[in-house]
């Protein structure tokens, strides 16, 4: 009998940078586990070019990113998602749309890189750090029992991980 595979919906206001590299991110590193997808309330239409090139500086594979509306996964026929986080608090603070399945929600705010301020260098330094808050968050949300753990409890551990990055 194989395991379970999660579907994990990141959600942001854009779409072009922390919901991408979460995206991404969870792919690389949840192996056959997770199956992970990212949506914006108000998407840009093209993922930030500083988020592509901090994904691909950490072999991570880019590709099939692309920004895209929320809607995508409220339709019949989406995948059904067993968990929904926001990255943003923008997102955080919407209505979101009725998500079928009744996933677990949990918001994981990472500040904005794709507002960073300054030179290129410090566009850089602001992904980075974005990078490292989402790399370290999927980290622990990976190594979480899901199949032992009641809802309840796995509620209460992601949601936790956003709090504080530490389950």
């Amino acid at each position: 009998m194989s395991e379970k595979i999660y579907n994990v919906l990141f959600l942001c206001t854009g779409n072009s940078a922390r919901s991408v590299m979460a995206e991404a991110l969870l792919n690389h590193l949840g192996q056959d586990r997770f199956r992970a997808y990212s949506a914006g309330s108000f998407p840009t239409g093209q993922v930030n070019p500083l988020a592509l090139e901090k994904l691909k500086q950490e072999g991570i594979p880019t590709a099939g990113l692309r920004s895209k509306s929320w809607d995508e996964f409220a339709q019949p026929g989406a995948p059904v998602m067993d968990f929904i986080f926001t990255v943003c608090d923008n997102a955080a603070g919407e209505t979101c749309p009725i998500w079928p399945g009744h996933p677990i929600t949990a918001h994981w705010g990472v500040p904005d890189p794709a507002a960073a301020e300054g030179s290129d260098g410090e566009k850089r330094l602001a992904f980075a750090k974005a990078f490292s808050l989402l790399e370290r968050r999927i980290g622990l949300f990976t190594i979480l029992n899901h199949e032992s753990l009641d809802r309840l409890a796995l509620e209460q551990q992601v949601r936790k991980i956003g709090q504080d990055g530490a389950a």
